[in-house]
């Protein structure tokens, strides 16, 4: 008698009702395999469209360079520690002598520690503060180059920049965290001693993550006036705006300036550093890429501890239904019958697990984007169909094997078993 797939979906999970502690130990690999390539995929889909949604904020035209590598990096050299800073000048100077680059910013700020973050201050208003402020000097064409846009007031003026004025352009989380909810335009705002007159606060930016949680920190002053306030901060960070689709002619130009103004032989490498946005997009892809390759790496060996389970019980079930699979043959059943009534049992097993794990990831994933809201998680359809697929897969390739046995079992000595 050939049954059909419904009958053996229908039977398999009778079977799993009747055996729910055993199927679920079973399946716990499978489970536990699932859930984790469906919260790694839901983190990495986040964090990706994060940096993404940061960088395209800049343009793909925007280029940055700095004294030494500002992207995703190991430890610095000492070749790297003793390098000289960039200068305004350096930045004016590519300006004038780069046909390819549209504009330029400056940003003055503290020395960078050697392998740490950027260095941040303290914002205060009446009280309150905010402690990890982006506090720079740049210049007017800043607003060009970082495409900022402002949502209240207006950007500060080569005349405040070169009067000195002491001015801030802040950003849209330092206004809400000081302010809370009150107009901040005329208020002052003290940073390092030194009180700012709040002129503009920036829109709301797209992917906060970059930040740690806040994109919108920025507390922007005049160049000269960082300059006044600061006369030891000799850290420049340049930016580039080249004209569109003209990339990779600009940073062959800025090469070539920073080149002949820092003196370095036509034989030794860079001692700069320069990349576009596009550029560290793709870096960070190809980490998260390999980090994908990793969990994937771990998630197979769940898989795998859930397959032997699945063939072992599998295995089992054979031996507790041999007098079954006699009297089926000799009512008529054909091998191919029952190799597909056990196959079909031991891939609604995985199947079943694969959902669970689904579930338990997806769990997760809002957990996570619940307690980071900067985290964008979302389980992507690919991963929830790779997930239930390979759990699938398993229960055929590992079931395969206990199949064809139940399949191989002689009807007359089947019936005899007891």
């Amino acid at each position: 008698m050939r049954m059909a797939w419904s009958e053996n979906v229908r039977m398999a999970f009778n079977n799993l009702r009747e055996n729910k502690m055993r199927s679920v130990l079973t399946v716990l690999g499978v489970v536990i395999g699932v859930t984790a390539l469906i919260t790694v995929s839901s983190v990495l889909v986040g964090l990706d469209a994060s940096i993404h949604d940061y960088l395209s904020e800049f343009g793909p035209d925007t280029i940055f360079i700095f004294k030494f590598n500002a992207g995703i990096r190991g430890r610095l050299t000492p070749e790297e520690l003793n390098r000289k800073p960039l200068t305004l000048d350096d930045a004016l100077a590519i300006k004038a002598e780069c046909p390819a680059v549209k504009e330029i910013d400056v940003q003055a700020l503290q020395r960078i520690v050697p392998n740490g973050l950027p260095p941040t201050a303290v914002a205060r208003y009446e009280g309150r503060e905010v402690t990890n402020v982006n506090y720079r000097g740049t210049l007017p064409s800043a607003i060009d180059v970082y495409s900022l846009r402002i949502a209240k007031g207006r950007y500060f003026t080569e005349s405040e920049n070169q009067h000195r004025a002491d001015v801030a352009i802040i950003g849209n989380d330092v206004s809400n965290s000081l302010f809370l909810g009150e107009d901040p335009l005329e208020k002052e705002i003290q940073v390092r001693g030194t009180l700012y007159t709040v002129i503009g606060v920036e829109e709301k930016r797209k992917g906060g993550l970059v930040g740690g949680g806040q994109a919108d920190v920025d507390f922007w002053v005049p160049y000269r006036t960082y300059q006044k306030h600061n006369p030891m901060d000799d850290e420049n960070f340049v930016a580039a705006e080249a004209y569109p689709g003209q990339v990779d002619a600009a940073e062959d130009e800025i090469r070539g300036v920073l080149r002949l103004r820092r003196q370095v032989p036509y034989d030794k490498p860079d001692t700069f550093w320069q990349s576009s946005s596009q550029e560290l997009a793709d870096q960070f892809r190809q980490i998260t890429s390999s980090i994908a390759e990793l969990i994937v790496a771990v998630s197979s060996i769940g898989l795998l501890i859930g397959g032997v389970g699945v063939m072992n019980i599998m295995l089992m079930s054979v031996t507790q239904r041999t007098r079954e699979i006699g009297v089926r043959k000799a009512i008529g059943a054909r091998r191919r019958d029952i190799i597909w009534q056990f196959l079909t049992e031991a891939m609604a097993l995985t199947g079943f697990g694969g959902l669970v794990g689904v579930f338990f990831g997806w769990l997760i994933s809002a957990a996570a984007r619940a307690i980071y809201p900067a985290l964008p998680t979302a389980v992507p359809l690919w991963a929830v169909m790779l997930g239930v697929g390979v759990a699938m897969s398993v229960g055929l390739f590992f079931g395969m094997y206990p199949a064809v046995k139940a399949a191989r079992l002689d009807p007359v000595e089947a019936l005899r078993y007891e």
